[in-house]
């Protein structure tokens, strides 16, 4: 597949402009007792800085052996202000920032549908990524961003920030070390989506470039409730709604305690609520079930955020705020030389920085991502189609049905392409 180019004229722009800026000597290029000389500095773009966007740029802030240069984003306002707190550059395009020779790595958290075609430009300008969730807007994309990643050797970090929680990462290493004995049953659960949204066209804000926001989804009217939350996260052409936005989490957990997706052909069946009044109409208030290999059965509902592993010999539930098992004693339980033993990071951007340095894999890396996020795919594509849909994890193809097989992609609006 091809790349999102940058046009001869934009990359020879950004060059000169890097070539032409004065070489001066700063007061922490050579580092000091804190701050490490920039030559080991991990040195950071940030690519999208609305809300969860400006917190991670935030975050990033606070870690060591890093240095944020540059901010884009489609609204003039968010890139100038972000831009002026690191003393970097702004850009409208993220094409001129992945062109800077001296950025390492970028933090992407645009709105979902950017966030693969983002990712993929990156690693094959050869920068490092921390990605928010979820994924792909399609498997198509999942599977096409880990082959780029891979191909091109670069570091990946997921936007599952519990990864970096230390009893969700107690409780998926006593789940793989077998303390519940058998897994049977996966109940996974997250919160819900909506309906709703103005659809009167409105006029676009002066201080929004609308088609660099809206990339490869379709050109349609600006309405009031299209580019922010929660339209970013319930309409259709720009994600799949809270079964990946939210979902992500606790089926991410779910992948880092069990293998069970992996283990053989998945069947999925549930039903769901889409809206056909309003502007969202992303899936909400579905109930989908899920038939493993070796008879393990997974639910997956709407309701707070939390996995639930059951074995032969009780279960473990985790959630962001916590974690609960059965038999108590387990919350009591520690990890020995020879149990399972998971990444253990204290806090998932530091740890993202350091892999980059490292040149080692993070606490949150793409395969996972991959798995968690077609789980998400193959629930929206059974409820849209209300039937069974059976997945084969070895093969990553829908089994026996043609037209479940075409909903794994979707077109892109040019000159944007994978």
């Amino acid at each position: 597949m091809n790349n999102i180019h940058l046009s001869r004229r934009t990359f020879l722009q950004s060059s000169v402009a890097v070539a032409a800026a004065p070489y001066v000597i700063t007061s922490t290029a050579l580092g000091n007792a804190d701050t490490p000389p920039a030559s080991e500095r991990v040195v950071l773009g940030h690519i999208g800085v609305g809300g969860q966007g400006s917190s991670l740029f935030f975050q990033f802030q606070q870690c060591k052996g890093c240095q944020s240069v540059a901010v884009a984003d489609a609204y003039k306002d968010r890139r100038e202000a972000r831009a002026a707190v690191c003393k970097g550059k702004p850009y409208a395009d993220f094409r001129e920032l992945l062109a800077r020779s001296d950025i390492d790595a970028v933090v992407i958290a645009t709105p979902d549908h950017w966030h693969v075609p983002i990712a993929i430009a990156a690693a094959r300008a050869k920068k490092d990524t921390y990605v928010e969730k979820p994924l792909g807007l399609t498997i198509e994309q999942n599977l096409a961003c880990r082959k780029v990643f891979q191909d091109n050797g670069r570091i990946f970090q997921y936007g599952t920030q519990q990864r970096s929680s230390a009893h969700c990462r107690l409780g998926c290493e006593l789940v793989r070390s077998g303390r519940i004995g058998k897994v049977h049953t996966l109940e996974v659960v997250a919160p819900n989506g909506g309906a709703g949204g103005s659809t009167k066209e409105v006029p676009v804000p002066s201080n929004l470039d609308y088609s660099m926001w809206l990339g490869p989804a379709p050109m349609v009217p600006f309405t009031a409730d299209r580019c922010h939350p929660p339209g970013t996260y319930w309409i259709y052409d720009y994600s799949i709604g809270y079964l990946a936005g939210w979902g992500a989490h606790p089926l991410d957990i779910m992948v880092w305690g069990s293998d069970a997706d992996l283990t053989g052909p998945m069947v999925f069946q549930g039903t769901g609520t889409i809206s056909d009044k309003g502007l969202y109409n992303t899936v909400h208030n579905w109930d989908v079930k899920v038939e493993m290999a070796d008879g393990v059965k997974m639910t997956f509902k709407p309701g707070h955020d939390s996995t639930k592993f059951i074995g032969s010999e009780g279960w473990i539930r985790i959630s962001r705020g916590g974690w609960d098992a059965s038999p108590k004693s387990l919350l009591q339980e520690k990890i020995g030389a020879k149990d399972v033993h998971l990444i253990d990071s204290g806090n998932h951007y530091q740890n993202y920085v350091d892999a980059v340095k490292a040149r080692k894999g993070a606490v949150s890396p793409l395969s996972d991502a991959v798995r968690s996020d077609i789980v998400s795919q193959l629930c929206d594509i059974a409820i849209r189609l209300k039937r069974k849909v059976t997945w084969d994890p070895k093969k990553e193809v829908i089994v026996g049905d043609a037209e479940a097989a075409k909903m794994c992609s979707r077109p892109m609006r040019a000159p944007w392409t994978l």
